[in-house]
């Protein structure tokens, strides 16, 4: 009976529950059972206690990622390896460069940020094969 009255005190309980949670019930599953769909009350209402959470910190700035949008490469996490071969993790990021490259199609520069190595297929195939390729639309830039 004392776990009755515990629980009544810190949880909304209907009577009916408060009832089927006597000592003569041996089984505490079926207690919890009754129990599990009720909220938690502490004597204040539900609006208000959602009122006092804190609001939302400020958003923090977009920061563009390390990844080129023409060969997808991404930081590689490799082993940095001491003289006594102790390793600690590091991470090798893409070379990326900003290049302003002249579009022939769309008869105008774009600027783009893209890895070294997507500049020299660029320069072997042409920026709208490898664009196409990697399924960029260069009108919108």
């Amino acid at each position: 009976m004392a776990t009755a009255t515990l629980l009544s005190s810190s949880f909304a309980m209907p009577a009916a529950a408060r009832r089927a949670s006597s000592p003569s019930s041996a089984s505490l599953s079926f207690a919890t059972s009754q129990l599990a769909g009720l909220s938690l009350s502490a004597g204040v209402a539900t609006p208000t206690a959602v009122a006092l959470l804190p609001k939302r910190q400020q958003l923090q700035p977009i920061v563009a990622r390390r990844v080129c949008p023409f060969t997808d490469k991404k930081t590689n996490r490799a082993n940095k390896v001491s003289f006594s071969n102790h390793k600690t993790k590091k991470q090798q990021f893409v070379n990326l460069q900003y290049k302003k490259l002249w579009w022939e199609a769309g008869k105008r520069f774009v600027k783009l940020r893209l890895s070294t190595k997507a500049l020299k297929t660029i320069e072997k195939h042409g920026l709208d094969a490898v664009a196409r390729k990697a399924g960029i639309d260069l009108n919108k830039k």
